[in-house]
């Protein structure tokens, strides 16, 4: 049995309205709504990590009563549903009320080590905040959310957690490319889990609504609850909590950067307070290497979401936060402070991480130039940015030979045209870790803790939804099981750690991807 602790519901103020209606929230950090029930549930793929962190034996999954809550057909005991009111800049304006519009959080457990996890719905039904949306998702995007939220927690990478991925049996209309082709897609529903999904947008809404002592409030209990190091009776507690938020957040970012993730949607009310990757629509990751790359369709022109942007555009975030809080602190000089120590933290990680990944005992600042080259020459080469870090790592520094780079490439007359640049800067690479003098074995085994041997590529996610919309959900467990271990190489999963094929170049779900879900 499952034990709950509401703190958020109990301690914050709800929506005293209470017919599950769309509308302004006005007063209220939360809005109770029953998830909306479904014809016929199927488990298709669960987190065995996940449920044991939550004290649930996975073979209870499969059946009532789980089952049916996985799917918002019942509670257990101590559940208490409902959605959360945020607003949020939205493609850098302000968009007013979000909100949960189809997400329902179910309860607060508390498991038997202690730990709070909050248990939320994505796909359960509409809210009063669900504007003139259904409050469903389809197969693809749950299925998406489920894997990645997985993959990235054994990349190393702070994120919420996802624990099933339940098939409604009822279908869902979606015009997937905004087209006016709207079509039937089969629906479901991801349970996704985390410590705590406040985010930026939660306090961004009641700083511009004027309501000044909610957010306070709402200040006060976050610091209570999810940053308890932080000592409430200190006069400065508001200053040195949005520092740690700063600091959590530069990190974050600094490992997308490390792994080549690209989040797509880098709204703020898609940034977690707790520094975790949160909200994965139309996200990706760098196959060749291009910095100005998007995976959302939305973003095609504007490019404010790419992967070389991704560091300034949560510091933009983090501004939007301040100017919150300046609702609570009218001086902003202790908040500037704070965003400088947003800059200082991803300075530190991203030098941490990439002397890692190229096997440098330490960053030098000469280094800047040296790796800078290389990334030019991956984006001209159109080399593979997950393959060719891999293989700079088995790379004989004592017998060079530029072709254990060939599977790299995803054009060949580019590996032709490119290979006197990459021999000439592969000489200087040898000479920069002479200096370091580092055993090869050690060298080799630091490379390979920071570059990963598979990722979820798209068109890896995309062929587990096809098989999955075919009735064949195997290929979704496969890859799960693959990227529980994306540092090390598995015998008879080569297929998985191969680069883009050239069919899926293009292909819908391949490549990028929109917002439609």
């Amino acid at each position: 049995m499952l034990t709950f602790d509401n703190r958020f519901l109990r301690e914050l103020p709800g929506d005293p309205e209470p017919h599950n209606r769309v509308r302004q929230v006005r007063g209220a950090c939360w809005s109770a709504v029953m998830p909306t029930p479904v014809p016929a549930p199927s488990l298709l793929a669960y987190s065995s990590e996940m449920a044991a962190a939550l004290d649930i034996d996975p073979v209870a999954l499969h059946t009532p009563p789980l089952l049916d809550v996985l799917a918002g057909n019942a509670l257990l005991p101590g559940m208490q549903p409902w959605a959360a009111c945020y607003g949020g800049h939205q493609f850098g304006n302000w968009a007013g009320q979000l909100g949960d519009g189809r997400a329902i959080s179910l309860g607060e457990v508390i498991n038997r080590a202690g730990e709070r996890w909050e248990m939320q719905l994505k796909g359960a039904g509409p809210t009063p905040y669900s504007r003139r949306a259904d409050g469903r998702a389809v197969l693809r995007s749950s299925l998406r959310e489920f894997l990645c939220s997985e993959a990235m927690h054994h990349l190393g990478i702070p994120t919420t957690r996802a624990l099933s991925l339940v098939a409604t049996g009822a279908p869902v209309m979606r015009d997937m490319f905004y087209d006016g082709n709207a079509r039937e897609e089969a629906g479901a529903i991801v349970c996704r889990v985390a410590p705590s999904f406040i985010r930026f947008g939660n306090f961004e809404i009641l700083a511009a609504r004027g309501e000044r002592e909610l957010l306070q409030r709402l200040v006060d209990f976050t610091i209570a609850r999810d940053f308890p190091e932080i000592d409430r009776t200190d006069a400065d507690r508001l200053h040195v909590w949005f520092a740690e938020i700063c600091v959590r957040t530069g990190r974050l970012i600094a490992k997308w950067m490390q792994v080549g993730f690209v989040h797509g949607v880098m709204n703020t009310d898609n940034m977690s307070i707790l520094g975790l990757t949160i909200d994965y629509g139309p996200y990706g990751w760098v196959d060749n290497f291009d910095p100005g790359w998007t995976p959302n369709t939305t973003d095609a022109e504007g490019r404010r979401y790419r992967y070389g942007r991704q560091p300034e555009i949560a510091r933009w975030n983090l501004e939007r936060l301040a100017d919150a809080l300046q609702l609570l602190i009218p001086d902003s000089s202790t908040l500037d402070a704070a965003l400088a120590a947003y800059d200082a933290a991803y300075a530190d990680e991203a030098t941490r991480i990439f002397a890692g990944k190229f096997g440098f005992n330490h960053w030098r600042d000469d280094d800047a130039e040296l790796t800078g080259e290389l990334f030019a020459l991956l984006q001209e080469a159109e080399m593979d940015m997950t393959i060719f870090f891999r293989q700079l790592a088995v790379f004989n520094v004592n017998q060079p030979d530029i072709n254990v780079f060939r599977d790299a490439f995803y054009r060949e007359d580019l590996r032709t045209k490119f290979t006197p640049a990459f021999a000439a800067w592969l000489e200087r690479y040898v000479r920069r870790l002479q200096q370091d003098a580092v055993p090869s074995p050690q060298r080799v085994a630091q490379m390979n803790r920071f570059n990963p041997c598979y990722v979820l590529r798209n068109y890896l996610a995309q062929q587990a939804i096809e098989r999955a919309e075919q009735g064949d959900p195997g290929m979704i467990m496969e890859l799960l099981a693959t990227l529980r271990d994306p540092y090390t190489e598995q015998p008879g999963r080569a297929d998985f750690a191969s680069r883009r094929p050239d069919w899926a170049r293009h292909k819908a779900g391949c490549s990028m991807l929109s917002c439609s879900s």
